[in-house]
Order: C-alpha cells, then structure tokens, then sequence
C-alpha cells in the first residue's frame, strides 16, 4: 500500500512541485494551500508523514507543528519542515518545536526524496 504525505505550502508553485515528486515516487500526496485547514485534513487524511512550510500566512508552520504534536492522533506523524530559513539557530527551533527534519529551500530534489524515505521508513 502506497504511504500517504500531507503537504502543507501556500506557494502554488512549490506545493505542485512537491506533489509531483511525491507522485512520480509512488506516494500518495494529499495539498494542503492553507495552514488553518492542515489539521483537520491531518485527521481526515492520516498521513505517514507530513510536509510543511514553516513561513504561510494566518498559521506559521511553528504553530501548526505544535497544534499536530499537541493532537494524540497525530503526534507520532513524522514532520518535516521545508523552508527559505537557512541559519542554524531557525534549524533548532524548528526541530525543538516537534519537526523531526528540515530541508531547506530551494530543495535538492534527490535529497528531498532521501529525506522523505527516511522518516517513512525508518532504520
């Protein structure tokens, strides 16, 4: 059975590249434009892993990761979080708020799919 990712990104652009890749790896992705609707797609959905933008309007990626670790349904979802952000201090505070990997922007496509299989199937 094809494993299941949740894409969180408000940048259109981004989101159908995401989607694609996922696809073209035989996942099944599900786009998520708005962080507000993330957590109850998350619940409807039940993804195997969770990709998010950390910077989106109304909800940052910060608060979301809290909202889905704060859910007992959803706090074993691995996280990863793909955003511009590339200094070492936003890498901490992203993987201290519940992200369980980072990729920064603009994503190396082989190791966004290393990344992915990672936390899907872990060792």
């Amino acid at each position: 059975m094809a494993k299941r990712v949740l894409v969180v990104e408000d940048n259109e652009l981004n989101l159908k590249l995401f989607c694609d890749l996922l696809r073209a790896h035989a996942f099944v992705a599900e786009p998520v434009r708005d962080g507000r609707e993330a957590l109850a797609r998350a619940r409807f959905f039940m993804p195997d892993l969770i990709i998010m933008d950390i910077q989106m309007p109304h909800v940052t990626g910060y608060e979301l990761i809290a909202q889905l670790k704060a859910d007992p349904n959803l706090r074993t979802i691995p996280i990863m979080a793909v955003t511009a952000y590339a200094g070492r201090d936003d890498e901490e505070r992203i993987r201290a708020v519940g992200a369980d990997a980072y990729v920064s922007k603009p994503i190396a496509l082989a190791r966004f799919i290393d990344q992915v299989n990672t936390l899907i199937n872990p060792a």
